[in-house]
């Protein structure tokens, strides 16, 4: 029977929230960290005769919400390990069992891992080892078979904790720099140094690796001595913590080891790709997209100085110092910088790739505070490249539905929820799902008083986008819950999660909820290329609605490019409700409410093309109000328009520079090939490669 988590699990106040991680009165362990030059411990596991059961607990955000429970059998000829895995995740209740077969030499013969829910077995990866040759079945897709390496282990982005462990057994035995890996991919460990935490009262010795291959850029893994894994940090998109039964006290020492493993890398980044920043640089010869008028100026010039637009005009009436570095951009189309209005930045990686496709601010809208904060400021220090990060704290209730581990369940916990994010200079407070209305209240009070904005979903206790609105918010997330303005009389629950695409909605009603949002200055987030991604009939190819998707890192295969779909009711239902919702958006934007463009990490960076895509092909907004969703509009609804979010002369040098006008067709938004950010200049090729993206093929 599959376990289930606790109920109660991850529902922790607000106050033990901040303690597990911030104690004010010293850590809940003690810690001493011993940085090595190279070497890892040589403990010797012994695979004979071996009967042992153990468990992992799972956590997303810090917020425990699994468990995952192992054993593993050996005799003479053979070992078996076995793993079950059970989440409740925001309320979704998924249930995963594997099983993987090794000789005595740690040499993997099978694998299996599907996914169970009832009498759903879904297979999500089986690999097979015989007769030299591996034969993969990976999810949906037809079997394949390859001749065998002389080493390589099964491996994919969700593999079981306890799998992983005998990955890095294997690995280490066999002392090799880099391991091919099945259906995809290789991965590399690198020792990092030995950390030594106090447990139960005992020092022990962990000894810390980055390892490169299962997830998008890496995770961070602690063995104990004898190479047992005991903790592992890795993103992928989305933070997820699991850690050996019996070290879980020690939690916020190996989020702050994987912030300090990130840092690094950050640095490596900017040491490899930024170069040094001339105190004067001209674009000279390009076409120019201000932003503010529908006019392409051609034959121009930029002059940028200390990080901002000094000239802007024509090529023969903009004086270039001598000592100017001479960028020659003709037959380039310069716009103003993206952004991003609802990412969820969880790694370092997004820094180049962001960059890469011209994106040079984004609004940060749910990460862990530790690794948020230090991703924000080394970029505003200047010490490191990345775009201008805004940061919105995820905040929600009380019950397994909440998301993370920061909640506000009482008036007095969410005074304590603004107090945190404002002391760590916070932009905004965004609302998740299972926040109760009087708690709302208090939170969008004190987030004002503070000169902070709110925004989020519309809560399910509060029930109606308008009634969020009453109770002090001031932007929304995602059009299925804020397009409930249009029926104030009815409720989330009441209109169901497909509510627009069999329903007639006056103009009357549209005009009746535009002029409610544009009279208060609400801006919307529709995140619909989400939808768009989501919901194509089951088996149809992302490809054919994001054409970039085949060059984003292999690592983000599976949770990217194997979406699984729905069946062609759905998605013709879904695709009659989006093309309404963006009838309406496009009826909101003309009557003057902000609209802003927003990935909520769709595809990495494309999304944000597709988004825009969609504004333009279903919205009828024209090119340049489509740009200005994701430039000057942001910029206003972050009161950051004075500074940023046009090309104009004294504003930050935020410069995308394109291959194609896109106010001759939306699309050449894709055709992104430089970028300038905080003065500094940058080619996009060498920055999709350090994300491990692919070039753009043209």
């Amino acid at each position: 029977m599959l376990p289930r988590p606790n109920p109660d699990i991850g529902t922790p106040t607000l106050l033990h929230a901040i303690l597990r991680t911030r104690s004010a009165s010293g850590p809940l362990f003690a810690l001493t960290a011993i940085t090595l030059l190279g070497g890892c411990s040589s403990g010797a596991a012994t695979w004979e005769d071996l009967s042992e059961d153990g468990s992992f607990l799972m956590y997303r955000r810090q917020s425990l919400i699994g468990e995952e429970t192992f054993s593993i059998i050996s005799g003479r000829d053979s070992i078996v390990v076995s793993s079950i895995q059970g989440e409740n995740e925001r309320g979704r209740i998924t249930g995963v069992q594997a099983e993987l077969r090794l000789g005595t030499d740690l040499s993997p013969t099978f694998y299996q891992n599907r996914r169970i829910a009832g009498a759903d077995t879904t297979n999500i990866l089986e690999v097979t080892a015989s007769a030299g040759v591996v034969t993969v079945h990976e999810k949906h897709l037809a079997v394949t078979n390859t001749a065998a390496p002389t080493a390589f282990f099964p491996v994919h982005g969700n593999i079981p904790a306890a799998m992983e462990m005998m990955l890095y057994h294997y690995y280490i035995d066999r002392g090799i720099d880099a391991l091919p890996t099945f259906p995809r991919g290789e991965i590399r460990l690198t020792h990092r140094g030995e950390d030594i935490v106090e447990v139960d009262g005992r020092p022990t010795t962990l000894l810390r690796y980055v390892v490169e291959g299962i997830n998008w850029g890496f995770r961070t893994i602690w063995l104990d001595e004898s190479n047992n894994l005991v903790a592992l940090v890795q993103a992928n998109t989305q933070f997820r913590e699991a850690i050996r039964k019996g070290y879980e006290d020690a939690l916020p020492f190996f989020i702050e080891g994987h912030v300090e493993e990130q840092m690094r890398t950050l640095a490596d980044y900017t040491e490899e790709l930024q170069g040094d920043q001339a105190s004067v640089t001209a674009l000279v010869g390009a076409d120019v997209v201000d932003g503010l008028s529908e006019t392409t100026r051609t034959d121009m010039t930029v002059l940028v100085e200390r990080g901002r637009i000094r000239a802007l005009g024509p090529r023969s009436d903009v004086e270039i110092p001598e000592e100017a570095r001479i960028i020659d951009v003709s037959g380039k189309t310069l716009i103003p910088g993206l952004w991003d209005m609802h990412a969820h930045s969880n790694q370092v990686q997004w820094a180049p790739a962001y960059l890469a496709g011209g994106v040079t601010t984004i609004r940060d809208l749910g990460n862990e505070l530790e690794f948020a904060t230090a991703f924000r400021d080394a970029v505003a220090s200047g010490d490191a490249m990345g775009p201008e990060i805004l940061l919105s704290g995820m905040t929600d209730g009380a019950g397994i539905t909440g998301n993370g581990v920061i909640r506000a369940t009482t008036p007095e916990e969410a005074r304590e929820v603004v107090a945190l994010y404002a002391e760590h200079g916070y932009d905004q407070v965004k609302i998740y799902t299972a926040i109760e209305p009087d708690v709302l209240k208090v939170l969008t009070e004190e987030a004002h008083r503070r000169g902070m904005t709110v925004t989020g979903h519309v809560p399910r206790a509060v029930e109606n986008a308008v009634t969020a609105v009453e109770l002090g918010m001031d932007q929304f997330n995602h059009r299925g819950l804020f397009l409930s303005v249009l029926f104030p009389d009815e409720t989330l629950a009441d209109l169901g999660r497909l509510y627009l695409f069999d329903r007639n909605v006056s103009e009357e009603r549209i005009s009746t909820a535009a002029a409610f949002l544009a009279d208060r200055k609400i801006a919307l987030d529709p995140t619909i290329s989400l939808d768009i991604l989501r919901n194509l009939p089951l088996g149809t190819p992302l490809e054919t609605v994001e054409p970039d998707v085949a060059r984003i890192a292999y690592e983000l295969w599976e949770g990217k490019r194997f979406l699984s779909g729905v069946d062609s009711t759905q998605a013709a239902q879904m695709r009659a409700d989006v093309a309404k919702a963006m009838q309406i958006i496009g009826d909101f934007h003309r009557a003057g409410v902000p609209v802003v463009a927003g990935t909520d990490n769709g595809v990495p960076v494309f999304s944000l093309y597709l988004e825009m895509e969609a504004y333009h092909h279903l919205g009828g907004l024209t090119p340049l109000e489509t740009i200005q969703t994701a430039t000057i509009i942001p910029a206003r609804s972050m009161g950051m328009d004075s500074e940023t979010g046009t090309l104009e002369e004294g504003k930050q040098a935020d410069i995308a520079i394109l291959d194609q006008n896109p106010l001759l067709d939306i699309s050449n938004i894709r055709t992104v090939s430089a970028v300038m950010a905080d003065g500094y200049y940058y080619e996009s090729e060498p920055l999709f490669r350090a994300a491990d993206f692919l070039p753009r093929r043209d």
